[in-house]
């Protein structure tokens, strides 16, 4: 164990000497944001706070997970991203909850209606797949509808290669080993394949992956028994440009997963158990364009169903479908305004012990003014219409201000006042442990002003406040959901910083404050800090060491309170044959530190990983 511990203190020391990061000037290059207006704007024109995942920072993460990815960044907190890989995972953005935070991939909401909160599962996706991720923090249900409260979290696939024919392998193998159990055994494997490619007007791209780790148990047992978990799945997309106006993609996808997990016994204590979760999800869509002079009319369709099996003392299973519309007119009348106008429709149906539905049509509107002395507005509205809570009324106004200097820089001053509406999921109100029918939807309200600053695209610096408010918030009380009785309130701080101040050098670093004014701010640390720092050694070679300190964290009035940790990961890769082949290797808690995220659950100790991929 020693001669280990020695060996890979060693190899940190040695890779730490040459430390990299592919010019994360590249991110602050990034001035494009979509998400936040739907329209390709300059950042500095942007009234909201964006983060962008570029391309390069997804490859220079090959062999993490996308949860793992977003959890460095400000104002996010996963929980279970570094637990046994059939954790789940709880995603806390600005002190929302995952009932709170929206996911899109390619512009279509993805939720699953048999959750508790509706919300949709990270670990379906694979980041080799990924081409970007933008991350709209504050309300944003104007645009998106019931369940964007605190975030929107929009995945963007990879589109078909230029070429007829290309296939893209990538795998990876590592340890998964607790902070106490540091054998080396190697045992998480992850494999994928994609072939794509573009004929004439046709494109077409079709991946597998592969997921199976073991060696890590749910629950902290002192005999530590081993819970595996397997994910395979397939992603096929077809497209059909038939002229320069119109287009349109089919897509599908098929994910199963399979989870060893671990129970409670007759009086309520995690134990080991042989307790399993197994899930099927599938999905079809098309997305369609249609481009005229000054605008286009895009729809997005897609149809999912979800299948999930508890095996355990109290078997269970769960069945829903799901099918989300959303068609909506981007239209240039000027230089200076930008208008949508889209009609947004849901669904849902989930068969818990008899079936059970809702559905919601919802219009909206949305419209920028871009001027050219700095002012700038994002403002827009939208009726809620839910076929059980009536109507409800929603809007947002985003304005910023911006000052252009020298060095290709800016000043922006930014604020936002946001309202939001989330009615309660069909779990809440009809499920199988604590339902309540009579549950009222949330309301929520968020205000928040900051500042950024740019100079000569190789530095980037944000701040800002924001404050949250929340009325019939959804909690756990007495065995059962209920509306909280009085408002509840939550505030912070998010500081960015981007830079590349040498050539070669690039650094990231981001700090969140989150505070509740009441006692409810479960799993959500008060201050997390993350820093990068990176260094191209070479054209073809790079490394990057990152740290992330999460303070300690509250449970409940029955837990004590989880320790504040310090994590340090390693990273790099080398190009030996450019746009050919390409290894990558890293080690996760270079320090081996101890922690907890939730209490009673396993997180990982030091673990390592190596791994190519393969372009032909």
């Amino acid at each position: 164990m020693i001669n280990k511990l020695h060996v890979s203190i060693a190899l940190c020391l040695v890779t730490f000497t040459t430390i990299t990061s592919q010019t994360i000037s590249q991110q602050a290059i990034d001035e494009v944001v979509v998400s936040d207006s739907r329209f390709e704007l300059k950042r500095e024109n942007s009234g909201k706070t964006v983060i962008k995942i570029s391309r390069q920072e997804i490859e220079n993460n090959q062999g993490r997970t996308v949860s793992a990815l977003i959890n460095s960044k400000s104002g996010i907190q996963i929980n279970g991203s570094r637990s046994n890989s059939g954790q789940n995972l709880g995603v806390y953005v600005r002190g929302g909850r995952n009932r709170q935070v929206l996911v899109l991939i390619d512009g279509i909401q993805v939720n699953d209606p048999s959750q508790l909160s509706g919300d949709y599962d990270f670990r379906l996706l694979n980041l080799n797949q990924i081409e970007s991720i933008e991350i709209t923090k504050g309300a944003a249900s104007t645009l998106y509808g019931s369940g964007a409260a605190s975030a929107v979290i929009s995945i963007t696939t990879k589109t078909a290669n230029a070429n007829k024919i290309s296939t893209v392998i990538s795998s990876s193998t590592g340890t998964n080993q607790t902070e106490a159990d540091q054998n080396y055994d190697l045992a998480d494997f992850t494999n994928s394949v994609a072939f794509s490619g573009t004929l004439n007007k046709f494109t077409y791209r079709t991946a597998f992956n592969q997921h199976f780790s073991d060696g890590l148990s749910a629950a902290i047992s002192d005999i530590n028994e081993k819970d595996t978990f397997s994910k395979q799945g397939v992603d096929i997309n077809f497209g059909y440009s038939f002229n320069e106006a119109f287009s349109l993609n089919i897509f599908g996808n098929i994910t199963e997963t399979n989870s060893e997990i671990d129970g409670f016994d007759s009086n309520f204590n995690l134990v080991d158990t042989a307790d399993e979760f197994n899930s099927k999800q599938s999905r079809i869509g098309v997305l369609s364009t249609f481009k005229y002079l000054k605008g286009s009319v895009r729809l997005n369709a897609a149809y999912s169903e979800y299948d999930r099996e508890f095996i355990s003392s109290f078997p269970s299973t769960y069945n829903a479908k799901n099918f989300i519309l959303d068609i909506h007119n981007k239209y240039v009348l000027d230089d200076a305004f930008y208008t949508v106008i889209g009609l947004n429709t849901i669904e849902s149906k989930a068969i818990f012990s008899s079936e059970q539905s809702f559905s919601i049509v919802d219009p909206y509107v949305n419209l920028v003014y871009v001027s050219d002395f700095g002012l700038n507005i994002n403002s827009g509205v939208r009726l809620n219409n839910h076929i059980d809570y009536g109507s409800h009324f929603i809007y947002n106004l985003n304005p910023s201000f911006t000052i252009k200097h020298t060095n290709n820089g800016y000043v922006k001053l930014f604020g936002s006042f946001s309202t939001s509406y989330i009615t309660p999921s069909l779990s809440h109100l009809y499920g199988d442990f604590g339902a309540n029918p009579s549950l009222s939807p949330e309301e929520n309200r968020t205000i928040e002003t900051g500042t950024e600053f740019t100079f000569n695209k190789n530095l980037r610096v944000s701040g800002l406040f924001f404050n949250r408010e929340e009325k019939n918030t959804v909690l756990w009380v007495d065995g059962g959901y209920q509306n909280a009785a009085d408002l509840l309130h939550a505030r912070g701080v998010e500081l960015e910083l981007n830079a590349s101040f040498l050539e070669n050098v690039s650094i990231q670093t981001n700090y969140t404050f989150v505070e509740y004014k009441e006692d409810l701010a479960r799993r959500i640390p008060k201050h997390k800090v993350n820093f990068k720092v990176g260094y191209e050694i070479t054209y073809f070679t790079y490394a990057s060491l990152s740290y992330q300190y999460t303070h300690e964290i509250f449970e409940n009035s029955f837990s004590p309170l989880l320790d504040s940790f310090n994590l340090f990961n390693l990273y790099f890769s080398h190009q030996p044959w450019e746009k050919k082949i390409k290894f990558f290797g890293g080690i996760d808690n270079l320090l081996n530190q101890k922690f907890e995220e939730i209490p009673g659950y396993t997180t990982k100790g030091r673990n390592v990983r190596l791994g190519f991929t393969l372009t032909i």
